[in-house]
């Protein structure tokens, strides 16, 4: 068992935290709001046990912290930050637990700050940005079981599991990685300890109200999921896999993949090879299941940790001394070549020749047509353009029809924006088929004339006997999708929103 935790050691490691932390309050705005920040917000305005995509613990921070603190950019990004910082200290805490020193921490803090998807995802408020940090709590309660031979840390893990299902469904993949992590290795005596399964109980336990409500919804995410790999999410082979893995952690490959080589060869890291192969089998669970790249983001604090340790040692011998300094220079600087494309700290155009220097393409995990701009930053425009157009069809409606209008997009990022935005422009809140919207449904009563935003005049025809083009909204650095949409005024309705409700239901 390690001693007390050093001031020499934790010092650095605070200071790590610190610089993560304050570059994220620096870049904070970037080019304004995300398109998921709208529906996370969204949700937040409407708690329940679940929602389509994810499990209920989004809706909880971000309501509390619009409730704390407002809903202004700084305050819905303040929580993925902070949990940005917290994610270089769980880090260093595991390379100290694996009997690393202060530049193993040092080290393994560092590739977190490095790690050009860790600056994008700690970048605004997300499911994504809190999910590491519960992955490598259990991984520090795993090896501090181990350690220590004290069984009482599966509960703690089964708590932190608990917690980490109530965030993303993508906590079993980590459970089933190290399962078999565990069978493939002589640490599967564990299985024999009772606080193992009474760990997992709590974890049960803890995510069984959200199992209760998929039930009672006739299970909506395994629809989801499933309509996402048929439609939506661009199917990578194995190989196009790993390099996507190399392109997100970028300037962290060389300490993760000594992270890889110290659970499988080194002779400390043997004792811990289970996470090694944790690892292995969620790659190959993802890969079979067409995951997208940045699903294996949280297993590599595990890695960076072990990495940390196994550099360490490397470097210790007098000759190999110099090039920890070479090391950490090499990061600091790829980090700084691949920031722009991690978090909007360019001017547009500025953005656009630099991307073009590198040769870099848009990434693209999705189907979508792509734009001037990668998905992550075009989905930051256009949204408040879009509402207070939307406000100006509505507020140039007569005012007896306004009292019986209901406004009506097609995806959640078009209606997050009505509901953002709308009670400044003092328009009604938006409805949709997509996702959850669906589920808060289309209102309490019928509506006399919907505003349409997008759709084609053909489709909405079939609904409306009177549908006429009332705006555009145009925003070029938007997703192609999103822009040139028509604003449609429909009246005199041939059925009731009611009665089309369920074939509106669009997850995905």
């Amino acid at each position: 068992m390690r001693s007390r935790w050093p001031a020499s050691e934790w010092r650095i490691v605070a200071a790590l935290a610190l610089a993560k932390l304050l570059f994220h309050l620096i870049t904070f705005h970037g080019y304004g709001i995300f398109r998921d920040e709208l529906y996370y917000l969204a949700c937040g305005r409407h708690l329940a046990w679940g929602y389509v995509e994810f499990p209920p613990l989004i809706g909880v921070l971000t309501r509390a912290v619009t409730t704390l603190l407002g809903d202004s950019l700084f305050a819905i990004r303040l929580l993925p930050a902070v949990a940005g910082a917290c994610l270089v200290v769980l880090t260093a805490m595991i390379a100290r637990e694996l009997g690393g020193g202060r530049f193993a921490q040092a080290l393994a803090g560092l590739a977190v700050i490095v790690v050009p998807a860790w600056m994008s995802i700690d970048h605004f408020m997300n499911t994504n940005a809190f999910e590491p940090l519960f992955w490598a709590g259990c991984v520090w309660l795993v090896i501090r079981a181990w350690n220590t031979g004290d069984s009482r840390y599966w509960l703690g893990f089964g708590v932190v599991a608990g917690l980490g299902l109530e965030n993303k469904h993508a906590m079993l993949f980590f459970g089933f990685g190290l399962a078999g992590g565990l069978l493939l290795t002589p640490l599967r005596k564990s299985f024999a300890q009772w606080n193992l399964w009474l760990g997992g109980a709590i974890a049960a336990l803890m995510f069984l109200p959200n199992i209760l409500w998929q039930i009672s919804l006739g299970w909506p995410t395994l629809e989801f999921l499933q309509n996402a790999v048929k439609y939506k999410n661009a199917i990578l082979t194995p190989w196009q896999f790993f390099a996507t893995e190399l392109l997100l952690t970028a300037a962290a490959v060389p300490v993760w993949m000594a992270g890889l080589w110290f659970f499988f060869f080194h002779p400390r890291g043997k004792t811990y090879r289970a996470l090694g192969w944790t690892y292995v089998i969620i790659f190959a669970t993802l890969c079979v299941l067409h995951g997208k790249g940045y699903y294996l983001l949280p297993a590599y604090p595990m890695l960076l940790g072990a990495g940390g340790v196994c550099l360490e040692e490397a470097l210790a011998r007098r000759p190999w001394r110099r090039l920890r300094r070479t090391l950490i220079v090499a990061m600091l600087v790829t980090a700084a070549v691949s920031a722009p494309m991690a978090v909007p700290v360019l001017p547009i155009e500025t953005f656009v020749r630099y991307a073009a220097w590198l040769g870099i393409q848009n990434p693209k995990e999705e189907r979508h047509e792509m734009g001037r701009l990668p998905q992550f930053y075009a989905d930051m425009f256009g949204w408040r353009n879009m509402a207070e157009q939307v406000a100006a069809v509505f507020h140039g409606l007569p005012p007896e029809d306004q009292a019986h209008t209901a406004i009506f997009a097609w995806n959640y990022g078009d209606a997050g924006a009505i509901d953002y935005y709308g009670p400044g422009l003092k328009i009604p809140n938006a409805i949709s088929g997509h996702n959850n919207y669906y589920l808060w449904g289309p209102g309490p009563s019928d509506p006399e004339v919907v505003i349409v935003i997008g759709g084609s005049r053909e489709g909405l025809a079939g609904v409306f006997r009177d549908v006429r083009a009332a705006g555009l909204i145009t925003e070029p650095n938007a997703m192609p999708f999103e822009n040139n949409l028509t604003i449609w005024v429909c009246r005199e309705p041939k059925v009731s929103l009611r009665q089309i409700w369920p074939l509106l239901k669009h997850y995905v």
